[in-house]
């Protein structure tokens, strides 16, 4: 039988060169190919893996000459730089290390954290000039102060126990982090604008989404008391960085600290020269131990898969066998689409997520399944989920998952039932599997409905008197949104009823602010699948 053979086409430890060599697969490692790709779209046909970080661009062109590539793992947690939907779509498995860096990146916003307090950058430079500036840095003590921090799931965490040791009061803003969960690590967890009000130090560990993007703005910097620090080590663009430049020149942000801009590799920024500033590299991963532990994790990955076919930490199809994959295949995208569903009308911590499976697909591999629903559920939030980490990311938030199988005890030969109970309220959303294979939605809080998933689409609940369709389809019409299909239901007449309309093209945030102000319209969302 031939070996393997897998491409290093990045900087990856010697270790793991080895790891492949001890498993019996065959390496060529190029650790500065990744940087020519045409030399690397005529040599990758030749091979069965490709090992990467975030130099090689795993394009959708080089993909086309990939005819043997099976797997492609990434030394770290953003894919990126790979094009998932063409690896997809050529049946090539895209592996990340999701886990490997989170100590590093938590440890660099404490030593950032701590730096912004004592201003030692600033001091060394001073010191180093042969200057001795002793009144001019007048710091501020850690202890006693209070940490907030925007997002607390992997990383998060860690950087919350490191405060506590440092003798800070922590408090988290996640939707994500249950009451319980907060209370297991120590932290208090609040709503953002009591974060904001609070914090002395504010550092964040949040993905960046079209709901955090510019999470940190003009208006949230109001927000914030007089004299606060800032710290980025996430992502670029969770922080508007001008309005942080404003702020630090009208004294009401005291000091800031980035590992992460808008633009990168960052040569120029608006932050840059702030005296009040401290920026480095996107260095938050940057460690011998950091980088040692996901070079040695991808190559476990991808030479478990390579000789056995076991996947873990694929972000794009969760861990079947070849058997099971056709007839789990409909139920896994219906499974993801409930969730999203479910995901995009949460607004608050969810406590608990139960998934009820009637008929037959209760007789299928639900574990995949579930973690479809749950993969959907977070990612509106969270970004960067997948199949496989969505349901580590669940449990460290403490969510309780709860899965029940029964037999068929309605119309439909399957049904997958999600229900999602918040602080504030419990969700259920139900879906089936037609004959022509296409997801369906069948019930939503109760109510029957009868539709497809459309790739755009809006959500409407509200009470059922007449004048309402006629108003709404006249905003729809105002707006230049055509209707693709509308569906209507509601528990009785004159009673709770909704509205779900796939429309064509982006829904406009102005249209949905008109919506709202319908006098019998009690919710209404803009949902993408």
């Amino acid at each position: 039988m031939t070996k393997p053979k897998v491409l290093i086409s990045d900087a990856l430890s010697p270790a793991a060169v080895q790891i492949f060599r001890d498993r019996g697969i065959e390496v060529d490692f190029q650790p500065n190919l990744g940087k020519d790709k045409d030399k690397l779209a005529e040599i990758i046909g030749n091979y069965d893996g490709l090992a990467i970080r975030s130099a090689t661009k795993a394009t959708a062109k080089i993909l086309e000459k990939a005819a043997k590539l099976k797997v492609i793992g990434r030394a770290g947690i953003g894919v990126d730089n790979v094009e998932i939907p063409a690896a997809t779509a050529k049946g090539i498995i895209v592996m990340n290390t999701p886990f490997g860096n989170s100590i590093t990146t938590a440890e660099h916003a404490i030593t950032l954290m701590l730096a912004l307090a004592r201003e030692i950058p600033q001091a060394d430079a001073s010191t180093q000039a042969g200057k001795w500036e002793k009144n001019r840095f007048m710091g501020v003590e850690i202890t006693g102060k209070v940490l907030g921090v925007v997002g607390c799931g992997n990383i998060g965490s860690i950087v919350a126990d490191r405060g506590l040791g440092l003798r800070m009061k922590v408090i988290a803003f996640d939707p994500f982090l249950s009451p319980e969960r907060a209370k297991d690590i120590g932290v208090e967890k609040v709503e953002l604008d009591d974060l904001l009000k609070r914090a002395d130090f504010i550092t964040l560990h949040t993905p960046l989404t079209d709901k955090t993007r510019n999470i940190i703005d003009a208006a949230a910097i109001a927000k914030m008391k007089k004299g606060v620090r800032l710290i980025n080590c996430a992502r670029g663009g969770l922080v508007d960085e001008q309005a942080v430049v404003d702020a630090l020149n009208s004294k009401h942000i005291a000091g800031a600290a980035f590992d992460v801009f808008v633009e990168e590799p960052a040569t120029s920024n608006v932050l840059f020269g702030h005296p009040n500033v401290i920026c480095t590299p996107h260095l938050g991963a940057s460690t011998t131990e950091a980088q040692e532990n996901v070079a040695l994790q991808v190559a476990e990955q991808m030479s478990d898969y390579l000789l056995t076919g076991a996947i873990s930490n694929a972000v794009n199809f969760p861990s079947i066998t070849a058997e099971e994959a056709p007839k789990l295949k409909p139920f896994i995208a219906l499974a993801e689409k409930l969730g999203s569903f479910a995901g995009q009308l949460t607004e608050s911590g969810i406590l608990k997520v139960q998934i009820t499976y009637e008929g037959h697909v209760a007789e299928m591999k639900i574990k995949a399944i579930t973690s479809a629903v749950l993969s959907g559920l977070l990612r509106p939030m969270l970004g960067e989920i997948n199949v496989v980490s969505a349901p580590v990311v669940a449990k460290e938030r403490g969510m309780e998952i709860d899965e029940i199988v029964r037999a068929a005890q309605s119309d439909y030969e399957s049904l997958i039932t999600v229900t999602v109970t918040t602080e504030r309220q419990e969700r259920s959303v139900s879906g089936t599997v037609y004959a022509d294979g296409k997801p369906r939605l069948v019930d939503i809080k109760g109510i029957r409905v009868d539709a497809e998933f459309g790739k755009s689409m809006i959500y409407v609940t509200n009470e059922d008197k007449p004048g309402f369709i006629g108003k709404f389809a006249s905003l729809l019409g105002d707006a230049k949104i055509n209707i693709a299909t509308f569906h209507l239901g509601r528990v009785a007449p004159g009673s709770d009823a909704i509205a779900l309309i796939e429309v064509d093209g982006a829904v406009p945030a102005d249209l949905l602010t008109k919506v709202q102000a319908l006098p019998q319209v009690k919710q209404v969302k803009a949902l993408t699948f």
